[in-house]
């Protein structure tokens, strides 16, 4: 009893972690008619603008996807990579009291 309470404990613990990791990365939208589609991107017309979004199979369509037709994207930002030139970062401002 005591070895299945502590697996439920430690499998609610990895879940409650793993589920804060993916809630970091922030999801933004942009909405307009569809310039272009094909199997790797959208291009969206926003303002005077051109969003070109990647996509892949994974990305969930609802409606005719079709040149034209006015969509909103749902789409998340995150680093792929990043290169830290060396000394390039400045000072900062000493305080004043």
């Amino acid at each position: 009893m005591k070895t299945r309470f502590l697996f439920l404990s430690v499998a609610a613990s990895c879940l409650l972690f793993v589920s804060g990791a993916f809630a970091a990365v922030r999801t933004y939208q942009v909405t307009g008619p569809v310039l272009e589609v094909t199997d790797d991107h959208i291009v969206v017309q926003k303002g005077q603008d051109k969003w070109d979004l990647a996509r892949d199979a994974s990305t969930k369509i609802t409606g005719e996807l079709k040149v034209g037709a006015k969509v909103t994207i749902e789409y998340r930002m995150s680093a792929t990579s990043v290169a830290v030139a060396e000394g390039a970062a400045k000072k900062p401002a000493a305080r004043k009291p």
